[in-house]
């Protein structure tokens, strides 16, 4: 039986023929961590009693879960975490340069066929570029800083293909969205997800991103795509390393393969409090909303501002809703600025937020009051996600955020469209 690409990755990082189920111990590409994450890894790595890191090409630290630092304490631990990476030689993304999850791949850090590790449960977005790439605790991050492996055991895959054309107003966080609704939250537990297909072929490299980053959202270890002919343009534009594309075997062996045709998919929204629980998006519109946010490692890409631009353009958001936007990264601000579209974002209403995680963590920027629905592009809703647990969260695309921002209440983008 042929293998997976988890599989493939697995076996040629570790030298082993591996098969899902096997325990590994694989060479790491590239090692992540970030200001929630690493204050806890260097404290581990010290008390290892580790005296140098593996590779310091291969480490980068980012700082953007509060950034700019919010308080004394969180100060403290920036600079720490700058300290740290100076002894040891290696980045660090600092402050405005945007979202861990952007700034990894868009650097040129990852490229097809990597088997990359980052101390944050959303690193499975790399999956996109055809990597395994995993979320891991602070600890493991110390190890493999120092010695450069790390242990897996082997997932089984789930393969999706997805056929079909994307409707007017529906955009690839509405199928992930439709997804995850269906896997529910532990529907793939453990378990590498292999996504494929006419819809998958059809999107832009942006979209694929989205659908990785939510892998997670359905307990997957990864989200993983193939290597084509847009993901290869992608790569040269961001990385001069070469790549190692992989692909599945045609007689590999899955733990399940579900088709879906997703012509007739609507709109959809992940309702409070969990990214689970899923609906068409008319079954909550009129729902009226305090904040509207566009950004995260989910939706702050070139593509979703410019999509939102599209519905906003001449228009002002309503008088009620608070509505805020945070770039991924630094080189997406500037390019938005470039093309115009954060001008029409601004004139619309839009506060625009330091490239980074934005208020989607809750740390210090657009904490909503108590009672209070967002509707927002976040991968998470849970109670208290964004500095409340007395907020309600609505989870939906860009498309969906920029009307239900004009309207005041949550709306279905496709008119404006």
């Amino acid at each position: 039986m042929g293998k997976t690409i988890a599989e493939k990755i697995l076996s040629n990082h570790s030298g082993i023929d591996a098969k899902a189920g096997d325990i590994v111990v694989a060479d790491i590409d590239f090692v992540m961590g970030q200001d929630g994450t690493s204050p806890l890894a260097i404290k581990a790595f010290e008390e290892m009693g580790q005296s140098k890191v593996f590779n310091p090409q291969k480490i980068a630290f980012v700082i953007d879960h509060s950034a700019p630092s919010p308080s004394e304490g969180v100060s403290a631990l920036h600079k720490m975490m700058r300290e740290f990476a100076k002894k040891h030689g290696f980045k660090v993304y600092d402050i405005g340069c945007g979202v861990c999850h952007q700034l990894v791949p868009e650097q040129g850090n990852v490229v097809p066929g990597d088997l990359v590790i980052g101390a944050d449960s959303h690193t499975c977005t790399y999956g996109a570029i055809n990597a395994f790439s995993t979320g891991v605790g602070s600890t493991d991050l110390a190890a493999a800083m120092g010695s450069g492996k790390l242990w897996f055991k082997v997932p089984e895959t789930i393969k999706f293909v997805l056929n079909g054309v994307f409707s007017k107003g529906v955009f690839s966080k509405d199928l992930i969205l439709y997804l995850i609704g269906l896997m529910t939250a532990d529907g793939a537990t453990y378990m590498a997800t292999e996504y494929e297909g006419q819809a998958i072929e059809a999107i832009s490299v942006d979209a694929r991103f989205t659908i990785s980053n939510m892998a997670i959202e359905m307990g997957a270890k990864a989200g993983i795509m193939g290597c084509d002919e847009k993901t290869e343009r992608w790569i040269k534009k961001h990385s001069n390393r070469s790549t190692k594309p992989v692909w599945a075997d045609k007689d590999a062996g899955y733990a399940d393969v579900r088709t879906h045709n997703i012509s007739q998919l609507e709109p959809q929204i992940a309702k409070p409090h969990t990214v689970d629980n899923v609906c068409a998006l008319g079954e909550v519109e009129g729902t009226p909303v305090q904040e509207a946010y566009i950004g995260t490692c989910t939706n702050g890409r070139f593509e979703d501002f410019q999509i939102a631009a599209l519905i906003l353009e001449g228009k002002e958001i309503n008088d009620d809703v608070r509505f805020i936007v945070a770039p991924a990264s630094r080189a997406i601000y500037l390019e938005l600025i470039k093309r115009g579209i954060m001008e029409v974002l601004v004139d619309a209403g839009a506060a625009v937020v330091t490239p980074g995680c934005g208020p989607c963590v809750g740390t210090h920027n657009g904490v909503p009051s108590d009672g209070e629905n967002v509707i927002s592009t976040a991968n998470r809703n849970f109670k208290g996600r964004m500095g409340n647990s007395n907020a309600f969260i609505y989870l939906g695309s860009p498309a969906t955020v920029a009307a239900s921002a004009l309207e005041g209440k949550i709306a279905d983008p496709r008119k404006y469209l």
